[in-house]
Order: C-alpha cells, then sequence, then structure tokens
C-alpha cells in the first residue's frame, strides 16, 4: 500500500512538471492582447488549474480531511451507541427510522 501511495504520488510530481513545462514553454508565445488574450489567459488558467490540482494531491491534504471526517464519524457512532444503550437501560424501545422516513 506505502509503495502503491509514493508511486501514485511520484506520478503527481511528473504530471505537474509537465504542466510547468508546458508553461514555460508556451509563455513566450503567448499574446496577450486583443483576441488572443482570452484564449492565453483561458490556456494559462487552465495549466496552472492543473498544477493545482496535482501539488493538492500531493500535499495530501485529502488524507488529512479524510481523517478528519472519519474522527468525527467514529464520535458520532460513540454517541449513537450510547444513546442506543441509554435507552435500551430505561426500558424505552428504540425504533431505527429510514432517512426516507424521516424527511417525510
Amino acid at each position: 500500500m506505502v509503495g502503491k501511495l509514493k508511486l501514485s504520488k511520484a506520478k503527481h510530481v511528473i504530471y505537474m512538471l509537465i504542466a510547468g513545462g508546458m508553461i514555460l514553454y508556451a509563455l513566450p508565445n503567448l499574446s496577450f492582447t486583443g483576441w488572443n488574450a482570452a484564449f492565453s489567459a483561458t490556456w494559462l488558467g487552465f495549466a496552472l488549474l492543473v498544477i493545482g490540482a496535482n501539488l493538492h494531491f500531493i500535499l495530501g491534504v485529502d488524507e488529512e480531511k479524510k481523517k478528519a471526517l472519519d474522527r468525527v464519524r467514529r464520535s458520532k457512532l460513540r454517541q449513537w451507541e450510547l444513546k442506543w444503550s441509554d435507552d435500551k437501560e430505561s426500558g424505552k424501545k428504540v425504533k431505527i427510522v429510514p432517512a426516507k422516513e424521516r424527511s417525510q
């Protein structure tokens, strides 16, 4: 699993370097005057978007977000289990209602 993750990150580094090379190659040829300015700005924006997306993956922002969501999920599950055990001890019947029925 660790080897696969490193290979995946290496792939994103390569993609980012290719996009950076494309910018370096094209920047002297892009014209920011007249009607060509819209194309040049759009092309540059998409290239920077590709670099940003790959950098986002390399830095592992998604992994941190996933860990935070897992902590929240575990906490909610623990609260649900405690509530369920409290209801069971007090003699109340616990009825599990599907989400479709709750919204109606």
